[in-house]
């Protein structure tokens, strides 16, 4: 009897050592996205600008990771935070494995006739999306939340910049907000307490936002008047390459 208790706890030690938690309280799928962070920090700048040359000697390592990815799409055995982290990134991943496959180019609206959004190319589970199926008909009806929208990553200059981290369970809500604030009270957006000049994603997923006053208020640092005058920047579709 002793022994055998002796044999359950060393296996037991040995699962926490080399796993992080016992065996048995994985998640099963729900990938790590460390080897995601270590590209983002390597190859995107504080600013979200991106080395696609760099990155592009490194595809295998975004290959391997998107590979994990591929394995299980999330189900409803994962926590809203795990899910919303995988489609963020998956998101990110596959974009960046878009413009490095094609790189060098000047616009990602130069592929597919302008529309790379609308290709069914991203393979996950045996089954394909395109970036637009995983924003339109997976995030944003799934999670409701606007701060998405700064963070899937679009590879456009006037794109709210990608984060140069992976999005976790842990840091997913710290991080959207911290996204949300740096673009709203960047040079992206011109705000007064009398006019807003803001991104044209604002416009474009109205929707989502609600009133963008209120929406501007909850993170800039002037605070905007509820009668202020609203007006779109024009989007800039350059690549936002270092």
């Amino acid at each position: 009897m002793k022994l055998n208790l002796l044999i359950i706890t060393a296996t037991l030690i040995f699962s926490i050592n080399t796993t992080g938690q016992p065996s048995g309280g994985s998640k099963p799928g729900s990938p790590s996205h460390r080897v995601f962070d270590g590209l983002l920090q390597k190859y995107v700048s504080t600013s979200g600008k991106v080395n696609y040359k760099g990155l592009k000697k490194d595809k295998a390592v975004l290959e391997s990771y998107i590979s994990e990815l591929a394995k299980q799409i999330p189900d409803n055995t994962w926590t809203k935070n795990a899910s919303l982290t995988y489609w963020i990134n998956a998101y990110n991943a596959f974009t960046l494995k878009l413009i490095v496959d094609n790189y060098p180019i000047k616009s990602i609206t130069n592929l597919h006739g302008g529309k790379p959004w609308d290709i069914k190319w991203v393979e996950l589970a045996g089954k394909k999306y395109s970036l637009n199926n995983i924003e339109n008909d997976i995030i944003r009806p799934t999670f409701k939340d606007a701060r998405i929208h700064f963070a899937v990553n679009c590879a456009a200059v006037s794109c709210p910049p990608l984060a140069n981290t992976a999005y976790t369970e842990a840091n997913i809500n710290s991080l959207l907000d911290t996204r949300v604030k740096n673009f709203v009270n960047s040079a992206a957006n011109e705000i007064t307490a009398g006019k807003i000049t803001i991104s044209k994603i604002f416009d474009w997923y109205k929707a989502d936002f609600g009133d963008a006053v209120n929406f501007i208020n909850k993170y800039s640092n002037t605070k905007v008047n509820a009668n202020a005058t609203i007006e779109y920047k024009e989007y800039n579709w350059n690549l936002n390459e270092q």
